[in-house]
């Protein structure tokens, strides 16, 4: 790949302990075999070859942005769920009466991978147009070992062929199927001793996830799947309290994992196991939105025990259909009250983190990944404070304009 030169921008480089937002005004980047070897004022740009230029017209360049929460990969959609909620029926109603992601899975069981495939596109499409150059895909709708592959396959293809890099969840634990309603304990069984051996074996998962919560999956079935995973060298991550405090900050923070996801009901101690573990929260606030909550993430407990905070779109039929991570941010700082600084943050260094990519994206400096986001804006706070307005001027991939 030839060397290229981005110049003539500012930078938003989101590396911590210096000016807000790690910002470089009349900045420019250096791009070697698509890593950043440079980055910092122009002026001392160290070129000393010919290389590719790229003026940026004083636009502002940041990380790409990291969705690390989502689903992406599904068949049907839940709009007759939406109707339900807003005419009283709650997540939990749905749920126990058969809809929820049980209909998701009956969809997805019936979709072709090419099927799955153009759909999840479709979706992608507003996430890119959004600044995403990284995007974490669960498995979790098809409940079954051919179903759960397939999923993981799909994600697999969209980070080969669709302009973006990949990281794969699978999401094991994710509801019971109806054909293992009269016997959880085999389902169980077959998502930890079965799917996920199969997943492994052809190398489609890069973390393992699970749903922690009364109508879902109790922290021993969880700490079975997760024991699995560590055996196979695999990191977690857990859909923690999002509806009730069910323990699962404290029992993400015993598998050290990656990350905590929507902990709106996690408690103080949660916060604190959760520091000392050096576990992110994912904060999901589509989620929260879609589901009319009433009960935000402990932001200022998050911030108080220095833990770090993500922020995602979790895009999903059922309760985030939110395909744009510039909305994800806004909702962040308009429900939850993060600043744009850590809302930011929470899209690209913070959220690298969350998916174990700390050391490769999420920042503008030497030695990482050349994925980044140009933006139409005149301070990096717009990007959280537009809602729907179109922003991104150009996207890089490994130093590739995409």
């Amino acid at each position: 790949m030839s060397d290229l030169l981005l110049t003539d921008c500012r930078l938003a480089t989101m590396v911590p302990g210096g000016a807000p937002f790690g910002a470089a005004e009349d900045g420019a980047v250096l791009v070697e075999g698509g890593r950043i070897v440079w980055a910092g004022p122009r002026a001392e740009a160290p070129v000393d070859k010919p290389v590719e230029t790229h003026r940026l017209g004083g636009r502002w360049v940041t990380p790409g942005l990291i969705d690390c929460h989502t689903h992406l990969v599904f068949g049907g959609d839940r709009s007759g769920e939406f109707e339900q909620r807003l005419n009283g029926a709650s997540y939990e109603d749905i749920a126990r009466a058969g809809g929820g992601i049980v209909s998701t899975m009956t969809a997805t069981r019936a979709a072709s991978e090419e099927t799955l495939y153009a759909s999840a596109l479709t979706r992608l499409a507003g996430l890119k147009a959004t600044g995403v150059t990284t995007v974490e895909i669960k498995s979790g709708y098809g409940l079954d070992r051919d179903s759960e592959l397939k999923m993981l396959r799909t994600a697999r293809r969209i980070g080969r062929e669709a302009g973006v890099r990949v990281r794969t969840s699978y999401l094991g634990l994710h509801a019971v199927p109806p054909e293992h309603r009269a016997n959880r304990a085999a389902y169980v069984d077959k998502a930890v001793d079965d799917i996920l051996l199969a997943a492994h074996a052809e190398g489609l998962v890069d973390a393992v996830d699970a749903y922690c919560e009364p109508i879902a999956f109790s922290v021993g079935e969880v700490g079975r799947l997760f024991d699995k995973a560590r055996a196979l060298g695999l990191p977690v991550k857990l859909h923690a309290d999002q509806l009730s405090d069910g323990g699962g900050a404290a029992l993400a923070a015993k598998y050290k994992a990656l990350s905590a996801d929507h902990v709106e009901h996690t408690t103080e101690a949660g916060v604190k196991a959760m520091a000392e573990a050096g576990v992110v929260a994912v904060l999901l606030p589509g989620a929260f939105l879609m589901l009319r909550e009433t009960q935000p993430p402990p932001v200022e407990l998050l911030r108080r025990h220095g833990v770090g905070m993500a922020v995602a779109t979790d895009c999903n039929p059922g309760t985030s259909p939110v395909a744009s991570m510039t909305a994800a941010l806004n909702l962040a700082c308009v429900q939850f009250r993060l600043t744009p600084e850590e809302a930011l943050a929470g899209a690209t260094r913070v959220a690298a983190q969350a998916l174990g990519l700390g050391e490769e994206a999420g920042t503008i400096e030497a030695g990482k990944a050349a994925d980044l986001a140009v933006w139409d804006v005149e301070r990096p706070a717009e990007l959280c404070y537009w809602l729907g307005k179109p922003l991104l001027h150009r996207r890089y991939l490994a130093g590739a304009a995409a």
